[in-house]
Formats: C-alpha cells, structure tokens, sequence
C-alpha cells in the first residue's frame, strides 16, 4: 500500500521524470563532473592570458607611434584609463604564471604608465622674476555657462585674463549684468549664436586685437597683445579647435589644431588657453607643445585632472580636454579646475610668473 500511495501521489504533482529526460540530466551530470584534461588547461591558461593582455599592448603600440587616426582619436582620449587597466592585466598573468603574456603586459604597463605618470609630478620651473599672472579659460556650452558663478571666480581669484570659448550675445550680456565689466575691463570679443563665437577679457590694456575663424567647425578665436605691467608683451588666444565627435569630423580636427599659433621661443611670449578637444595623448597636440608651449596643468602635476565630462549622467569617466598652454619661458604655479554650472566643461585657472622685461 506505501508503494502505490507514492506513486500515486507523484502521478497527481507531475514529479515522475520520464525516461528522456533522465538521461539528459545523467549526461549533464556526467559533463559536469569530467575533469578537465591537463592538456587542455595548459593550453586554456595562456590563451585567457593573451586575450587580456592583447588590448592593451595594442593600445601600447598605437599611443606610442601616434597613430590617432578614425575612431582611435575618440579611443585615445581614454588613454589615463587603459593604462591603470593594464596593471590588471599584468596582475593575471603573473598569478596564472603565464610568462610570456607577463612580459607583454609588463612592456604594455611601463610603456603606458610611462606616458601618463608624468602628468602628476610637478616639472622644474624657470626662474622668472616678472609679475603674477592668473588666466582662467572656460567653454560656456553654447553660452549657457552660469555667468554668475565665472564672475565669481574672476573675483575670488583676483583673474587677471579669461578667455571664453561657445560665447555668445547672451553670454556677453549675461556676464556684464554679474559685473564682468568692472573686474576685467578690457575686452576682445567676437559673440556669435550657437557655438562658435569667442571672447578674451582682461585687467590690463589690449592691443593688437582680432579674431581668425578655423577651418573646420568655423569656431573663432579671440587674440590680442596684453600690456602685463612689469613684464614683456604677451600674446593671448582663446583656443577652440573642431571636435572629432565622429570618424568624418577627424579631418577637420587634425587640420584645425595644425593651425594653431606655434610658440616662439625665441621672440614675442604666447598663451593659448582653451578647448582644445584633444588631450596630452593626441599627436597634434604634443606637436604643437614641441613648438615651444608647455601644458601648465602638466607642468604642476595637474595633467589627470579631467576638465569635461560630460556630467549630465552619461557614463563616461573625464577627460582632459582644456588646457592653458604657455612660453616655455614662463613659470607655473598653480592650475585647478572649477565646475561651472549648466556647460559640460570645468573652467581651468592657471597661476603663472611671467618673466621680466
């Protein structure tokens, strides 16, 4: 009677296995439990190895031989990033004691970290004997940038020269009503709607002034002479090369920061400050430094600090994008970067000592 009462009750739940599917799961299980052949785990472990060392010494080779070219542009951006990840990479195939693959990731990690590291550790400055000098650069998205909040940085850090990038009439308006005017009461100014108007302010008298437009996006840039009492001429540019937002765009990109004012090392002293759409691991950008310029973030070890986001909720870690590049000749001191409301940048103050006459 116990016999057919389970039975019975198993009939009624539907728990009975039928006879196809028993020897599935007897096949699974069987599956399951094999061993793996050492054979094959020694041929497994350093292919797992070179699959996650394979992407970074890749990304190696292409930062090393400036190969920023299409989609590896936007990439390389990243690079900071990659190169954190690489000593991961190395971390597996020394624990899977994988030799060769270790080798690989190890050349991959200097070779990246190489590159990278040096943006934190603060340069040698030239002796400089010349005044102070703060310039702050800031992209106001389209001039939607708090005008307030810019204000007050210009106030609270004494700003003695701020260029403007994406500025237009509403900006220049805006910025005058938060009182602009009387703290930097010269001006170079080309507003425009929509993005490619510029702007260059400054505490001292201009001379010299104008504006060029690239040739890629049509973005201006605002430039003119500054008369820095107690130092040389100096010359100041808003930068604002195109974006490469896309493979088709990457043309424009490369040809506008080629156009860019090279320094001259040995004659008139120069600043470009601005979006630059392009970070120290950019080709045409390390081009342009070797004219003579120097990466004032880099220069004090503040050259991972991102300056564009986005920050709007978009999961893209920041890149350094803005930068204020200044005459070999002139000391650093000091960069920090500031968030500004409603614009996607931070704007970047530089702390400089500008050489005497």
């Amino acid at each position: 009677m116990l016999k057919i009462a389970k039975r019975e009750v198993s009939t009624v739940h539907g728990t009975a296995p039928r006879p196809a599917e028993a020897a599935s799961a007897a096949r699974l299980a069987a599956v399951l439990t094999t061993p793996v052949p050492a054979t094959t785990r020694r041929r497994a472990v350093p292919l797992i190895c070179w699959l996650a060392v394979a992407p970074g010494l890749a990304w190696a080779v292409v930062r090393l031989v400036g190969f920023d070219r299409g989609p590896l542009v936007q990439a390389l951006a990243f690079t900071p990033y990659v190169a954190g990840g690489s000593l991961l990479a190395l971390m597996l195939a020394l624990a899977l004691r994988c030799r060769w693959p270790a080798v690989a990731a190890a050349v991959a990690a200097l070779t990246l970290l190489g590159t990278v590291a040096p943006r934190a550790l603060p340069d040698r400055q030239p002796a400089t004997r010349g005044p102070q000098l703060r310039v702050l650069t800031a992209n106001l998205l389209a001039g939607n940038a708090d005008a307030a909040t810019l204000v007050e940085l210009v106030r609270r850090n004494e700003v003695d020269v701020l260029t403007v990038q994406e500025f237009t009439p509403a900006a220049r308006d805006a910025l005058d009503r938060a009182g602009l005017a009387d703290l930097l009461p010269h001006r170079q100014l080309n507003p425009e709607v929509g993005t490619t108007g510029s702007g260059l302010y400054a505490r001292f008298p201009l001379t010299g002034g104008g504006f060029r437009r690239n040739t890629g996006f049509a973005f201006t840039q605002a430039y003119a002479t500054v008369a820095v009492p107690g130092a040389p001429a100096l010359r100041v540019e808003s930068a604002h090369p195109a974006a490469p937002w896309s493979v088709g765009v990457v043309d424009e990109w490369r040809t506008d920061l080629a156009g860019q004012p090279r320094a001259t090392p040995d004659g008139q002293l120069g600043i470009l400050a601005g979006d630059f759409n392009a970070t120290l691991d950019h080709s045409p950008l390390r081009a342009l430094l070797a004219s003579g310029y120097v990466d004032a973030a880099d220069a004090v070890g503040a050259g991972l600090v991102g300056t564009w986001g986005p920050y709007d909720g978009d999961p893209i870690p920041p890149v350094t994008i803005d930068h204020v590049l200044v005459d070999h000749r002139i000391a650093v001191r000091a960069v920090t970067v500031h968030r500004v409301p409603a614009t996607d940048h931070r704007a970047v103050l530089a702390t400089l000592r500008l050489p005497a006459p």
